[in-house]
């Protein structure tokens, strides 16, 4: 199993495929070394249950940042008990956060943008690092419709030396979203009730007026093309 030139070839002919075709073409070609890494926002807990549904035995992984809101946690919760998962949980360097809160304030991440991705880095790129450390692949919940930063994004994208990123539902937009969460009973944050329809840790995350992106909560105070906070960064 892995990467080979007919596995790449067929992931190019899956941008024409379905999501049931890209997780079924994911599990064949990586096995146990490909994982859902999932913020259980809205698309990630439709991955969890398309996978589910494929693969009963779907490996989900999830960054605790320290900072997520008790909504997450309770959906975190509740798609456990649904799917009979057991979600890995990867958090932050303890010792590493001190240091920043000692030196810098604990809400230094407000101060500029690079001091919010320093945050970040901290809370979400390190223990992503130990999360990947054996995997061949992982599936993100990306849709080009969510920002202008991930207009281009394909539903499989290789990388040298790293993992390949598999995004199986890029074309879906947010009502296709929410028809399959409602149609299938699907699990999720109740956040998105409040105005959230994008979620990561509460200090960041507010709601938003209908007339704004759906990604506008995120990071509010910063311009819209620096809203990445470097998981998804080619």
């Amino acid at each position: 199993m892995g990467v080979t030139k007919e596995s790449v070839a067929e992931a190019k002919k899956l941008e024409n495929g379905s999501a049931e075709d890209v997780f079924k073409w994911a599990f064949k070609t990586f096995g146990d070394k490909v994982k859902i890494a999932s913020s259980f926002g809205a698309e990630d807990v439709v991955l969890i249950d398309i996978a589910a549904r494929i693969n009963p035995k779907v490996k989900v992984f999830t960054l605790d940042t320290g900072r997520l809101a008790q909504e997450t946690y309770d959906v975190i919760d509740a798609v456990n008990k649904k799917y009979k998962i057991k979600t890995e949980f990867y958090c932050p360097d303890g010792k590493a956060l001190e240091k920043a809160s000692d030196e810098l304030g604990p809400n230094f991440f407000y101060d500029s943008v690079d001091l919010r991705k320093k945050c970040c880095n901290l809370r979400k790129m390190e223990p992503l690092s130990r999360a990947m450390a054996n995997l061949d692949a992982w599936i993100c919940g990306l849709r080009k419709e969510q920002s202008v930063t991930r207009a281009d994004i394909a539903k499989v994208e290789f990388f040298d030396g790293k993992p390949a990123k598999i995004n199986p539902i890029t074309e879906w937009t947010e009502q296709d979203v929410w028809d399959y969460i409602r149609v299938n009973d699907v699990p999720y944050n109740k956040l998105h009730d409040k105005g959230f329809p994008s979620i990561g840790c509460i200090c960041c995350t507010r709601p938003v007026k209908r007339t704004e992106d759906v990604r506008a909560g995120r990071w509010w105070w910063e311009s819209p093309e620096s809203k990445e906070c470097g998981l998804h960064k080619k």
